[in-house]
């Protein structure tokens, strides 16, 4: 690819960012229209190594290609600016979406809010029907998932999710035996080992510090950043596992009432672009120091650094790494545990804050039958949601 300026970069991924709506696959699918079809930034087996890598990562998928291209194209500013124009149109509507719930009270318990909720539980269900028929294809697969899901059942807390996923990728590597055939070579992004190096040094420092220092001030604000950074950076298997990780993150402590966080997440469904803005959702609600833009921007960067971080760590070493047998394993073990991580946050807190009868029942299952088996775009079914609960209140 050669280089450009970052501008171009920018404007490229702005226009991505206010259409690409559907998930991170879907997401994938645009930019592989635009930038491989349409400009030809690169071809289309560099660009299925880079997705393979992104994939194989832990974080938002889609939003880490976009960060490789802008990178590949005009260097650590076309990185920024990728990300900037991906993210900003939904992290703008998000926070917006924050005022109106935090100003309006009202507007929390009104009837087209709580179709938001219901939707949710559609849209999580879609999300683990369509992730265990890829990840858990077999019995070993089925049975991590399982396990996951009673673990993060027994120990519902940042604990028992940790724990989840390092057991479900210790039993893959030792245990799984499957084919998982590697193709294609890497593609060149000009990032040295020392950088990859320093990089990944800088992603698990935060793992560790910021806990430490919550702990030793009390402060509320660091407590919120280190649950939101270990959710952006334990993230595996897409998007929607972020819910369970945030829920922890800002619930629990009381920064966010678990009817503001269900009606942002069925929110985050109508807007284009990465699922993760809705962190500057829960920052610009929360009921801590920093609020409103502030809260919604800092809580943003921070879902968002350990991406970051992890991708120029991984870059200079993904050739290699990707051909040992005991990470692919290992990293399959994984993916199966986020399926049953998933599993348990769809009880708790989804459905049992949403489904209050047989209505919103009806609801959901019409959402997901809607977005499942007749394919409607999600933005369409969200509204949908919101309207038949606000005539359903009157």
């Amino acid at each position: 690819m050669p280089r450009k300026n970052a501008l171009e970069v920018f404007l490229v991924f702005l226009r991505l960012g206010l259409t690409s709506f559907g998930g991170p696959i879907a997401h994938i699918g645009y930019f592989r229209a635009e930038l491989v079809g349409r400009r030809r930034w690169l071809d289309d087996v560099a660009f299925s190594d880079l997705v393979a890598l992104c994939q194989f990562l832990p974080g938002p998928a889609s939003s880490q290609v976009g960060m490789a291209l802008g990178l590949g194209r005009a260097g650590w500013p076309g990185l920024l600016a990728a990300w900037l124009g991906f993210t900003l149109p939904s992290a703008v509507a998000m926070i917006l979406f924050a005022y109106g719930v935090a100003q309006y009270q009202d507007i929390a318990q009104s009837g087209w809010v709580h179709g938001f909720k219901v939707v949710a539980v559609a849209i999580v269900a879609q999300a683990i029907w369509g992730m265990a028929r890829v990840l858990c294809p077999d019995v070993p697969r089925a049975a991590l998932a399982i396990l996951a899901a009673l673990l993060t059942t027994l120990l519902p807390s940042s604990i028992g999710q940790i724990l989840a996923i390092a057991v479900a990728g210790l039993l893959g590597r030792w245990w799984l035996n499957i084919e998982q055939p590697v193709g294609g070579h890497a593609h060149g992004y000009r990032v040295s080992r020392r950088i990859g190096v320093v990089a990944l040094s800088l992603f698990t420092l935060p793992f560790v510090l910021l806990p430490v220092w919550a702990a030793a001030t009390g402060s509320p604000v660091l407590s919120v950043l280190a649950g939101v950074y270990r959710a952006g950076g334990l993230v595996f298997g897409g998007g929607h596992v972020v819910l369970p990780l945030l829920q922890t993150a800002v619930v629990p402590s009381g920064a966010v009432s678990n009817a503001d966080f269900i009606a942002g997440y069925g929110a985050a469904q109508a807007v284009p672009g990465p699922l993760f803005t809705f962190a500057a959702y829960l920052g610009a609600v929360a009921r801590w120091p920093l609020h409103g833009w502030t809260g919604g921007l800092l809580l943003l960067a921070t879902i968002f650094l350990p991406a970051f971080l992890v991708l120029a760590g991984a870059l200079p070493f993904w050739e290699s790494l990707r051909e040992r047998r005991g990470v692919r394993m290992a990293m399959a073990g994984v993916n199966a545990g986020v399926v049953g991580i998933l599993a348990s946050a769809f009880y708790n807190p989804v459905w049992i804050s949403a489904i209050h009868g047989k209505t919103d029942l009806a609801l959901a299952i019409i959402a997901f039958g809607l977005l499942t088996f007749g394919r409607a775009p999600p933005v369409l079914v969200v509204a949908f949601a919101g309207l038949f609960g606000w005539i359903a209140a009157i």
